[in-house]
């Protein structure tokens, strides 16, 4: 589409621009591109550029900035990536190694938001139905009790029950204890399906207690599944071009408070190969118009479970974040391949 002169030219702007924040005029393109050419000549090729929709003139400006469609070429074609240095790589293989899964997962936001002082959100691996390991009820008064669950993987989760009725200690030892012996190993949607079956044959005075205990148990291991962790949101507030627009600016914290955008968005990059970049409009995601979002799938046993991404302006150092987001990926599937090995 465009000459080399050209390329080079909004090359030389776009990382200019990237660099400082300011409109980039005929002089600074003259002395940092390495073109021998004359202000007039540069002009020119500048007003081709904004007729093409690659440039902008602000209008407090005689310089020009990239538009989406700029940083999009610039991006496919005259980016030069910068390989992660070996201590950065080191940290992050550090950090996330020989810990459990989900503060793995943590530490992938942590550290994408830390080394680009951008928004790093991961989408947790979709996970399978939490199977039981034990189940306990503790009375805390008359009518009230504290059903204490333990998955298989030892997560606990506590949730109060509000009866009908008392139960004495021994009904509820007699009860954790027929869940335990019939139904360890299962996920509450399979104990639901069996004791359906065999819920005739419980006394009439525990059917009840059951019922809650599988409503509430449910419930509790619904809700820590946590599929979304973001970091680093407040980082985007020191981003001039987003913070000086507080509506969009609450717009965006809105749009990470529901997640469901989100989740679609990095859902469909869970199903690419690679590092996939969204600029701007691009996301189909009208808060995000300012913003890009650069995201990479991970896998576990080679199998793709989820993604990774950066979410901040689109003045972003694209050739230094997309490697951080592609090594934290790669980085994130080994050490969550090699903790299912142990």
């Amino acid at each position: 589409m465009l000459d080399d002169r050209s390329r080079t030219l909004l090359k030389t702007l776009v990382e200019h621009y990237i660099a400082d924040g300011q409109p980039v005029g005929s002089r600074a393109l003259s002395k940092f591109s390495g073109l021998e050419l004359s202000p007039a000549t540069i002009r020119n090729v500048m007003a081709d550029l904004e007729e093409a929709g690659f440039v902008a003139s602000p209008h407090t400006s005689a310089g020009r900035i990239p538009t989406a469609r700029g940083y999009r070429l610039f991006v496919d074609n005259l980016l030069t990536v910068q390989p992660l240095e070996a201590h950065q790589r080191g940290a992050i293989e550090d950090a996330l190694h020989g810990l459990p899964s989900k503060q793995i997962i943590a530490n992938a936001s942590q550290l994408l938001s830390s080394l680009t002082h951008f928004a790093g959100v991961v989408i947790a691996p979709r996970r399978t139905a939490n199977r039981i390991r034990q189940i306990e009820f503790l009375s805390l008064s008359d009518k009230r009790i504290l059903l204490i669950i333990v998955t298989a993987d030892g997560d606990v989760q506590n949730r109060i029950l509000n009866c009908d009725r008392a139960y004495s200690p021994s009904e509820l030892t007699s009860a954790a204890n027929y869940l335990n012996q019939n139904f360890t190993g299962l996920d509450f949607e399979q104990i639901r399906q069996r004791l359906a079956g065999e819920i005739q044959q419980l006394r009439d005075d525990i059917k009840p207690l059951m019922t809650l205990a599988l409503d509430a148990g449910d419930a509790a291991l619904s809700e820590s599944a946590q599929p979304y962790v973001i970091s680093g949101e407040r980082n985007l507030l020191d981003v001039e071009e987003l913070s000086s627009n507080m509506k969009r600016l609450r717009e965006l914290f809105d749009l990470f408070e529901q997640r469901s955008s989100l989740m679609r968005l990095l859902d469909v990059s869970s199903r690419a190969e690679g590092v996939k970049i969204f600029i701007g409009g691009e996301s189909g995601i009208a808060t995000l118009d300012e913003c890009s979002v650069i995201t990479a799938p991970y896998a576990v046993d080679g199998q793709i479970v989820g993604s990774l991404g950066v979410i901040g302006p689109t003045r972003m150092a694209y050739e230094r974040v997309i490697p951080i987001v592609d090594i934290t990926a790669r980085l994130l599937s080994s050490a969550l391949s090699h903790k299912n090995e142990n």
